[in-house]
């Protein structure tokens, strides 16, 4: 249990997705100028990867792998290239079913995502959390502790960078570095914090 627990762990600091793999930055910038924007978009990768990364382990272990087949006859079957198809077909119907329920019961977030949301099926942290768990062998376990690791991971910069970029709203700051500028000088800032937390578990 402990090692699930690490894992999510790992996952959430040492590995982050927006600010140690750089995976996502796109939305990570993007909705990250009002925090309950930022809110909405961590919950909504939260619910993405933690559902998305263990289904997807499930189908590639199950069907996919190398001889996944085995149990209906076909041990020699290997269909593990089409394994980047499958999981981008289950991680657009889950972004599609959140979509749906964002616009039945929060519409305002709905409305404050705009075209962001869809985006999120080409979110290329979300599809490197199922890459990662076929590549590591993680077990379906694993594959849990991880993908909501990753999504809290991605929640947790992208609130804290937002609550920064509110603070510095009405802040004093030089032409070059308004807008996006002081965005991607926090998310580099904040990189640079996190990576400490690699260094915490190589120790």
């Amino acid at each position: 249990m402990s090692d699930v627990f690490n894992l999510f762990l790992r996952a959430m600091f040492v590995e982050n997705m927006p600010v140690t793999l750089f995976l996502g930055l796109c939305t990570f910038l993007a909705l990250s100028r009002r925090p309950e924007t930022a809110v909405g978009l961590g919950i909504a990768v939260i619910g993405a990867m933690g559902f998305t990364v263990p289904l997807n382990q499930l189908i590639y272990s199950a069907v996919l792998a190398p001889g996944a087949l085995a149990w209906a006859g076909f041990p020699e079957i290997d269909l593990s290239y089409l394994s980047l198809i499958a999981f981008i077909g289950v991680i657009a119907a889950a972004v599609q079913l959140t979509e749906m329920v964002i616009d039945r019961y929060f519409p305002r977030t709905y409305a404050a995502f705009g075209v962001f949301l869809p985006l999120l099926t080409v979110n290329c942290a979300i599809l490197a959390g199922s890459l990662f768990v076929v590549e590591r062998k993680y077990g379906f376990v694993e594959s849990v502790a991880f993908g909501f690791g990753s999504g809290a991971g991605f929640a947790l910069a992208v609130v804290t960078l937002s609550a920064i970029r509110s603070r510095l709203a009405y802040a004093d700051l030089p032409d070059g570095l308004r807008g996006l500028g002081i965005a991607f000088f926090l998310a580099g800032m904040m990189s640079l914090g996190f990576s400490s937390f690699a260094q915490m578990a190589a120790q």
